[in-house]
């Protein structure tokens, strides 16, 4: 099964065949409060963040084309052709870390319906920190395999990210600042606490993106892009 991976201090990924699903654990800034329930002080709205990552498939990565011949890129050279569907998510804390965990279903379609046959495609997954660096990368083999006969075959994928809990969370003063009530009269109390440097960028800096998709070379991208 080949495999690339950085790993730093703060997040680390692991892959798997198989996972079971276990309930989200969301980390909230207002306690056990809904979403768009007005705070018992009658100074807002309560909103919440959560320290799990986002979990997602980058543009132009959820699918891929592989051609017979390989450097043909007319429609009746189309040999297969895979998509990644179906995330589903998880995401609890274990101990400093934050685990967060997603699965997914490969689906794919062959030219041909000929013998049983089987292909490996390149799957990665990848956590990202404040939208813009790669933190940890890590890339697997998912084997669909076509039974004889068959156009259609399915696979099933996952990966695991463990997120340090503290850098996933905001720091208590920015917290304070974004939670604080405001009431009218007050001479902030027009001002989103959101539009302030020093909280766009903590946010930034403490939100995580679990990202999947398939492993594409240069030119399977291109094609994706420019198809």
């Amino acid at each position: 099964m080949p495999e690339t991976e950085g790993f730093g201090a703060i997040v680390r990924i692991a892959a798997v065949k198989k996972l079971g699903l276990a309930g989200a654990v969301v980390a909230l800034l207002a306690g056990c409060a809904k979403r768009g329930d007005i705070d018992s002080a009658g100074q807002g709205i309560i909103q919440f963040r959560s320290a799990c990552p986002t979990v997602a498939v980058p543009a132009y990565t959820g699918d891929i084309t592989l051609f017979d011949p390989a450097n043909s890129r007319e429609a009746a050279a189309i040999d297969v052709v895979a998509n990644i569907s179906d995330l589903r998510t998880s995401c609890q804390t274990v101990g400093e870390e934050i685990q967060s965990q997603v699965s997914y279903t490969v689906s794919a379609l062959r030219r041909d319906a000929g013998p049983a046959r089987e292909v490996d495609l390149p799957v990665f997954s990848t956590v990202v920190r404040g939208a813009t660096s790669v933190i940890a990368k890590r890339v697997t083999t998912v084997r669909l395999s076509f039974a004889e006969g068959a156009l259609r075959a399915h696979a099933t994928g996952s990966s695991t990210a463990f997120v340090n809990r503290a850098a996933a969370t905001l720091p208590p003063d920015i917290e304070r600042l974004i939670t604080r009530p405001r009431k009218s009269g007050d001479a902030d109390a027009a001002l989103d606490p959101l539009a302030r440097p020093e909280v766009r960028q903590a946010i930034q800096r403490s939100s995580f993106e679990l990202l999947v998709g398939f492993n594409l070379t240069t030119d399977q991208l291109r094609y994706n892009i420019t198809r």
